[in-house]
This record gives structure tokens, C-alpha cells and sequence, in this order.
């Protein structure tokens, strides 16, 4: 209480007028309080903690991601993200199935073989690689110009490589018998090196990794052929995002929002590749400004762009393609369970296809 109210010397107009204010500072306090928990509760209080692996160290070819990360994207649809590095996309898959992350970047092809072998329910929900980036790269001057020249040669397949697995249907589809080409193992560390060392007549591997690289390496650009599986009859999908399902059951907004975030990131990296290339460099050591915008465009161009994204927009995929896809994939790795395209990609938590369209 006030010491003046205490000492008996103030008019009693003025005690009331006191007591009626308070009454009414404390009446609009507290809307004022419940107004404001109101907005909070519905915006959210505090961003949602989540963690994104990513199969292999970042380069470019992950640029929409450290675009969303570093631009404010994420934390824009109220997501805190916390990103790790795994050594291929089976450590990735994993790591979701577990619940150690709840979403990563791996190879929707990785995700089938894994599929075919597990229970877990693990989806993707939204495809950044429309085509898969899986290339046979050769030399022109060992004389391999278009995929059937590849007979009698020498091919280097590095360990863990996925397009393995896509070879025989990609070979039969091409009339190139499995026989007549020679496989040597080597190391992913010594793949480049070997064929510009002409060990090997040519390897397989990503087109926006292999060949850049061996450009960066003094090989001249006519000297190499990129003979892409998707060109040769290939249907596979290739990078997607992939989420633990206990989390998308109980967290289905998170997922919506982390898909938008991935849109709008998408997005502004194509509108504006020196940007998300700038963004890039920050999380690479020793990268190279001119040979990151390289892969970059061969990204977009080759993988992220493709007629179909044109049509339905980003991030979706065809199912009859998917499963088409799923067989071809088969061929090379013989399935325990075949999965269905249902089981491989969620669509639940993509927006309109309005929404997802590039003008």
C-alpha cells in the first residue's frame, strides 16, 4: 500500500480514484497477457528443434539447403535445424528409421533397397532431384562416345556406388550384354584420378561430381563423354527428403513446413545461383567459387529442372514412373519384398501443385 494511504490526510475521492484505476491496469493486463498467449501458442513460442542428415559432405549440389538454413527459411516456418554429416545415404536411412534425425538427404533409390529389406516405414516426402544424377563418364580419346561403345571396355564402379544396382536393367535396355563390359572395384577417393591417369576406360558416378571434377583436374571438356542413365532409358528418381514416421505422425505441420521451406529455397537458389553458391562456399573448406556455380548449373539443368518438374511442380513425383523405377532397380539388387511406390514417397505433406510450380 502507497504510504499515503496509510497517514489518513488523502480525500476520499482520491482513494477511490486510485483503487478504480488499478482495477481497471489490472483488467487490461490481464487481456493484454491472454491476447498475447494466444498469438503465442498459435506461432508458435519457440522454433522446433529438428535434426537433417546429409549422406556425403555438402557441395553445391545441396545448395537449396544451406539456402533455407543460412537465408532464414526454416526458421521462418518456426524450425530450429541441427545438421550432421553420415558416410552414404544406408547410414542416412538409418539414422531416420532409428529417430536419431528426424529428417535427411539420401538417395530415393537407397531408400527402395532399403525398403525391400526392413519394415520400417521410412517415406520420402519431397524429391529435390527429379532425375537421378547416376552417369557413366568416359574418355572420348579411349573411344567411348555414346553408351554402346562401352563394350570391351573397362569400367570403374566405386565402392557403395547406388548405379550398380541400376546397371543391368540400363545395360539390357540398351542391348549391352553384362558380360562384354569388365567391372574393376576401386575406391570413390581414386575414381577421378584413375580415369584421368587412363586406368580405366571410364567410371560410373554423379555427372554434376565426376565430370566437374575431372575438368577441375585439366581434363578437357571434349575429351569427356557423360553418358546419363536418365538419358539411356532410366527412370529413377534421385536425391529426396526423407522423415522418421513416428515424428511425421506426430509432428505433420513440422513436415509441411519444412517442405515449404525446401520450395521457397529451391526456388530463390534457381533464381539466383551465385547467391546459393556464395552460401555454399561457407559451409566448404578450401571450395571453388567457378567450380561450385559449375555444378550447380549442371544440378538444375540435368536433375532439378526437368520437364516433369515444369508440369507438376516441385517436389512430387509420378507414381507409375516410381514403380517403373522401383522395377528397374530391382533388377540389379533382387529384392526380398518388392516395395510400392506408396511405400517410398508420402504426398501427404505437399502443398498445391500451384504452389510448387516454377513461373
Amino acid at each position: 500500500m502507497p504510504y499515503w494511504l496509510g497517514r489518513g490526510v488523502v480525500p476520499m475521492r482520491v482513494i477511490r480514484t486510485f483503487f478504480a484505476c488499478r482495477l481497471l491496469a489490472g483488467c487490461l493486463l490481464g487481456l493484454l497477457t491472454g491476447l498475447g498467449a494466444g498469438v503465442g501458442h498459435a506461432e508458435g513460442a519457440h522454433p522446433l528443434t529438428v535434426t537433417l542428415s546429409f549422406d556425403r559432405p555438402i557441395n553445391a549440389g545441396e545448395a537449396p539447403f544451406v539456402v533455407a538454413m543460412t537465408d532464414g527459411l526454416f526458421s521462418a516456418e518456426r524450425l530450429a535445424i541441427i545438421s550432421n554429416m553420415t558416410v552414404g545415404s544406408p547410414e542416412a536411412i538409418a539414422r531416420v528409421a532409428s529417430g536419431a534425425s528426424e529428417f535427411a538427404l539420401v538417395d530415393l533409390n537407397a531408400l527402395i533397397r532399403f525398403r525391400s529389406q526392413n519394415t520400417a516405414p521410412v517415406k520420402a516426402v519431397f524429391v529435390l532431384y527429379n532425375k537421378a544424377p547416376y552417369a557413366i563418364v568416359a574418355r572420348k580419346s579411349r573411344g567411348i562416345h555414346v553408351l554402346a561403345d562401352i563394350a570391351g571396355k573397362t569400367l570403374g564402379v566405386a565402392d557403395g556406388d547406388l548405379s550398380v544396382g541400376l546397371w543391368p536393367a540400363l545395360a539390357r535396355q540398351n542391348g549391352i550384354h553384362l558380360g562384354d563390359v569388365k567391372q574393376s572395384r576401386i575406391s570413390a577417393a581414386v575414381r577421378e584420378p584413375m580415369l584421368s591417369a587412363g586406368q580405366v576406360d571410364a567410371v560410373t558416378g554423379f555427372s554434376f561430381q565426376s565430370a566437374v571434377n575431372l575438368r577441375d583436374r585439366g581434363v578437357p571438356a571434349d575429351d569427356l563423354a557423360v553418358l546419363r542413365f536418365a538419358d539411356y532409358g532410366c527412370e529413377a528418381y534421385g536425391f529426396a527428403v526423407i522423415v522418421n514416421p513416428a515424428f511425421a505422425d506426430k509432428h505433420p505441420d513440422a513436415v509441411k513446413a519444412f517442405v515449404r521451406a525446401m520450395i521457397a529455397a529451391t526456388s530463390l537458389t534457381l533464381r539466383d545461383e551465385g547467391h546459393a553458391v556464395d552460401r555454399v562456399l561457407t559451409r566448404m573448406e578450401d571450395g571453388s567459387r567457378d567450380v561450385e556455380l559449375e555444378r550447380l548449373h549442371t544440378v538444375i539443368r540435368d536433375n532439378i529442372m526437368t520437364d516433369e518438374v515444369n508440369r507438376n511442380g516441385l517436389g512430387g513425383v509420378d507414381p507409375a514412373r516410381l514403380e517403373r523405377s522401383i522395377d528397374q532397380v530391382g533388377e540389379g539388387f533382387k529384392f526380398a519384398k518388392r516395395p510400392s511406390a506408396s511405400d517410398i514417397f508420402d504426398d501427404r505433406f505437399l502443398p498445391p501443385r500451384a504452389d510448387r510450380l516454377i513461373n
